[in-house]
Parts: C-alpha cells; structure tokens; sequence
C-alpha cells in the first residue's frame, strides 16, 4: 500500500471515529431504548416504582419515573415523586461541617471542642476528631439495633449510648460504618450555629440549590401528593406496603426525602467543585477531600469483573474505579426504599435512582446500566440475575428443631417476668401481661412471648393489625434469676458487635410502703461492736454502714429492701412477736446472709 493509500484509510478510520463520536454524544442517542430494560427490572425484580435523572456538567439530560409510587392505587412514579433516601444524606451532612468549618477551624480539630457531651467508653473521646467520625474510623462499629429497634426523637439521648458502646479497634486502625458518629456531626453543626440541623441544611443547601421539594420528616413527606410508599417483597413475591419509618432522632445519618430532579442540583453541586450557577456553595478545597480516598475500607482486589476495584471511603462518599472511570457514590436504605447517588468527576456525569423498594439491588443495577451506556463501555447485562430456580415440589421437607427441649416450664409463673429491663447502649424493653399473655415492647415494636423452653421465649412480632407472626424461625429473648430467685435480667440476640446476645437489666420498682411500718425500720442495730443506723429520709430507706456508705434501697415489700446500687445485695427486717419495732435485719448477699440484732429498745 501506498503512502498516500495508507494516509487516505487513516484519514477515512479517523472520519468514521468521529462520525460515530458524534452520533454518540447526542444524549438521546446515548441513553436510547433504556426505557425498555428499566421496564423489564420492574417486573424482574418486583418492584413498585423507581424514578432516574441523569445529569451532565450543568444540565439534566434525562430524567423518568418507573411503574407506580402508589401501587394500590396505581399512581404513577415521576421525576418528582419523593423517596426517602437513607444514608445518602450521610453526604449532605458532613458537607455542612465542611463548610461551618470552612474559616480558621479544621476537620482535623477534636470532636469534643464542638461537642462536649461526645464520651466514648474509653475515653478516646480526647483524640477523636471531626475527620474520624467523616470516615468511620473510631473503632465502633455499627450498634444499629440501638438506634433502629429503641428508636426516639431525642438526639441527646442517642448520643449518650455511645459511652457505652464496646469499641471492637483502635482509633483509625478499621473502617466500620457507625451511623452513630454521623449523628454526632449533625448534633456539631447544632452546637456551633445553634441551630437545628434541619434548619441548616436547609440553609446551606436546599434553599441555594432551589431544592424545593426536599423535606426531612416522614409524617411531612406523607402530605405529599407526590409521595411513594414504601414496599418490601415478600418470600412468595408479593410486593408489600410498609409503614415509613421515622428517623427523626438520627435524622443526620438517614432522614432526607427527595426526589431525582431536587438530587440532580445537589450533583449539579459537586460535578462543578462546589459551585451553583457560578456561585460558590461549597469550598473547593472540601469537595477536593470529600471525593478523594480517606480511609480503605477493604482491600478492593478486582472481583468478576477486572476493571471494578478499589474500596475507599471519602467524606460521606464511597470511592471506586469503575471500570477505568473514577466513582464517587453513596447508597441508601430505610424501611421501603433504596437509594443510590453518584458521580464521575473526570465525566462531568451524575446519576440519581430511587426506588420504593426495600434493600434493593435495582439502583445500582440500573446506575451501572446508564454509566455504561454513557461511556459507550462495552455490554455488561447487569439485569442477569443469579437466584437459585424455586423448586417445583409442592411438598415442603418437615423440619425438626433440635435444639428445642420438650416439656420444659418456665421457672416463675408470668407476672414475675414483667416489667422494665434497660441496656444503657440500647434502650429499654418492658414486657406486660395481658388477657394472661405475655407481651414485650421494643422501642415502637410489639411482639408475643411464647414459650419455647426453660425461661427462653420466642418473640413473634405483632403487626399493625394486630396479626402476630408466624415465620419458623423467630428471636429469643432468655430470662436470668438472680441468687434468690428472682427475674433479674433478659439477654436478646441482636447482632451485637461483641458477638453476645445484649443484656438488659430488670429495673427494681419501689413498693408503696405505709408511714407507721417505715417508722419501725429506723433505730441502730449492732454486731460484734459495730452499729448499723438505719434512717428515713424523703420516704426512702438508708442503712449506715461504718467504713463504707450510707446505702439507699428501693422497698420490696414484705420488710424486705434491695441496695439500689448493689446488684445481688438486699435486707429483710425481722419482728418478736407482738413488737411494734423490728428486732433484726438480715443482710443478704451472695456469700451468704448475716443477721443484725437492734441496739436500741
């Protein structure tokens, strides 16, 4: 061939290039027949609704909703339709330290110069700082049964559980997701603007941003025209309607709801390094970190496919190579919704999918999808399910527990099992009687005790209708009798990080005790030289004991008295015939019972 021949068919390869680039750029060309596939993950997956926005430097280039926010009622789902979306908050608000803190102070500053009620067990509280808890790196791990089971609005009470919560690794040796330490930061921004963390992020960001439909209350987001339900799937498939779950306590780390065009400005945001029709909304210097490598979360080796790997966290993003794009991403998920936000910054590309569907792979699959179609990658069909085939036998294997121990009963009859049983790092429970069944409380959960052996009961949840759950495998929750046989604390299983089922104390409650039998406590009573003074004092009972303290009770009838502050340790006061003062006291302690003759006549 010719040196002219060759140049022509490079000239003419280099037309054609160009040619297809050009055809390619068109937006609607690059996104093409999606509608389709999204339509097919619909039914492939069994969810209700989902809504996409695709966004491109400072444009949204494509943006729909997906089957219905309202499934019942057949409501479609639009590009404005609001969907909660969980942990992609956690972005939203470290952004807000990293502009509060943006003037002389630093993400590097200790945590307890801005919060000072912040104490972890150990006392790392002194070198923790906002940097660490950005990036999951003060050695807790997740807890979320404390906060998500024992739910509350109060953020000051969340944030007291922490100093009770056992650190599972040094400070900044291991990324573990704490959603705990987003709550702090929300509650830092609170104590340097004074301000409700709602009200500043709502200043900072939805308003400059013109997020408009962007809300952080569940029972606001409900008044919504425009509003999902939330839905989960049933073992049979069954797609099902869900209550919203209020987040409100731990609103910092999950409580945003939104729609896929109010999310496309916060990505138009961060796409342009921080600035919004060219004003700057968030320094550049944070937007520089936030989407940069803080943290390896794990080693990120290539997996099935070769060109995705990397493990990073940033600040309230995770980072990865996606195959050979740099992605920045977080996800959601709370009861009846799946979230997924992300972007490229070497693409100028932004993807929003929410979903109405709980704990659902649809957001990533269909990010992937458009990324790939984008960045005219070659095809992966990421819509290829691997599941297991159902099985055509109609007959179901009989199972056998055999762990079980048949004709077992419990060891106290039910009233004793009542009442309220606390866990500092959690929350408490408190278990009832009625109409002769046992009932417990779990923070807004209600469940059945039935028997299932010795003192361990299953805990079959009740449904808002009142319908209890029949599912084979259940939670236990095992009762503990002190050395004198008394109910004195329950143990759960869940998931603690220490691997033990939780332990929650039962709560002594005081026993009404008449004025006259108070009055026939008090006076001295002697041993061996030494006098014990027994007082009354605001209608609680002390007893003096030389050379260790003056112990305060909680009245349990029948002259007996728990020390408030001794687990296992009680007295019982002994009368003569006929006296109308007691004679003795017993001190009952787990090395055995001492008896104390009055001093006094």
């Amino acid at each position: 061939m010719t040196y002219f021949k060759k140049m022509l068919s490079i000239l003419v390869s280099m037309t054609l290039s160009a040619y297809c680039f050009g055809q390619n750029i068109s937006p609607q060309n690059k996104l093409n027949n999606l509608d389709s596939v999204f339509n097919k993950i619909l039914k492939d997956y069994h969810v209700s609704g989902f809504s996409v926005a695709v966004v491109h430097k400072d444009s949204v280039v494509y943006s729909k909703g997906f089957g219905f926010r309202d499934l019942e009622k057949k409501l479609p789902a639009t590009p404005q339709t609001l969907y909660a979306i969980g942990s992609s908050t956690k972005a939203f608000t470290a952004a807000l330290l990293g502009k509060l803190l943006d003037n002389g102070n630093s993400l590097d500053d200790k945590a307890i110069k801005y919060l000072p009620t912040l104490y972890f067990k150990d006392g790392r509280e002194s070198q923790v700082t906002i940097r660490d808890l950005m990036t999951h790196r003060t050695g807790l791990n997740r807890y979320d049964y404390s906060w998500y089971v024992f739910n509350t609005d109060s953020r000051d009470s969340l944030l007291q559980r922490v100093k009770y919560m056992e650190p599972t690794a040094d400070l900044r040796a291991k990324w573990q997701y704490n959603n705990f330490m987003y709550l702090a930061q929300g509650m830092v921004a609170e104590h340097i603007t004074k301000k409700s963390w709602e009200e500043n992020v709502k200043e900072q960001f939805l308003t400059p941003l013109s997020m408009k439909r962007t809300n952080f209350d569940v029972k606001e987001m409900a008044k919504d025209p425009d509003a999902s339900k939330g839905y989960t799937v049933d073992d049979k498939k069954n797609i099902k309607a869900i209550p919203y779950f209020d987040i409100q306590g731990m609103g910092p780390a999950g409580s945003i709801n939104s729609s896929v065009m109010d999310i496309s400005q916060w990505l138009k945001l961060w796409i342009a390094g921080g600035k919004f029709k060219g004003k700057e909304i968030l320094p550049s210097k944070y937007i520089e970190q936030a989407a940069s490598s803080q943290m390896v979360i794990s080693g990120g080796l290539p997996g099935k496919y070769p060109d995705i790997y990397v493990s990073n966290y940033g600040l309230g993003w995770m980072i990865s190579s996606y195959r050979g794009h740099y992605q920045v991403e977080h996800g959601g998920n709370i009861d009846g919704f799946s979230a997924s936000v992300s972007f490229f910054p070497s693409d100028q590309l932004g993807i929003v999918v929410l979903t109405n569907q709980s704990s659902s792979q649809v957001p990533d699959i269909i990010r992937n999808l458009i990324v790939d179609r984008w960045l005219g990658l070659s095809t992966i069909n990421w819509n290829e399910r691997s599941v297991t085939p159902e099985s055509k036998e109609d007959e179901k294997e009989e199972k056998v527990d055999l762990v079980r121990v048949l004709n077992t009963k419990p060891s106290h009859i039910k009233a004793d099992y009542t009442g309220k049983y606390s866990n500092p790092a959690y929350g408490s429970i408190q278990i009832a009687l009625k109409n002769d069944s046992l009932k417990i409380t779990l923070g807004k959960q209600h469940a059945l005790l039935s028997h299932y052996h010795f003192d361990v009961f299953e805990m079959r949840e009740i449904d808002e209708k009142g319908k209890v759950d029949t599912a084979e495998s259940v939670s236990k929750i095992n009762f503990r009798s002190s050395m004198d046989g008394k109910i004195e604390s329950a143990t759960i299983d869940l998931d603690d990080p220490s691997g033990n089922p939780v332990e929650f104390i039962k709560e002594i409650v005081a026993k009404e005790i008449p004025k006259d039998l108070f009055e026939s406590y008090i006076g001295k009573y002697s041993v061996e030289g030494m006098n014990i003074v027994v007082t009354i004092k605001e209608g609680v009972l002390f007893v003096d004991v030389p050379g260790q303290t003056n112990y305060e009770t909680i009245a349990q009838g029948d002259h007996n008295f728990n020390l408030k502050d001794l687990k296992g340790y009680s007295i019982r006061f002994e009368f003569d015939d006929n006296a109308k003062k007691a004679s003795a006291l017993y001190f009952i302690q787990p090395n055995g019972t001492f008896k104390v003759k009055r001093a006094d006549k």
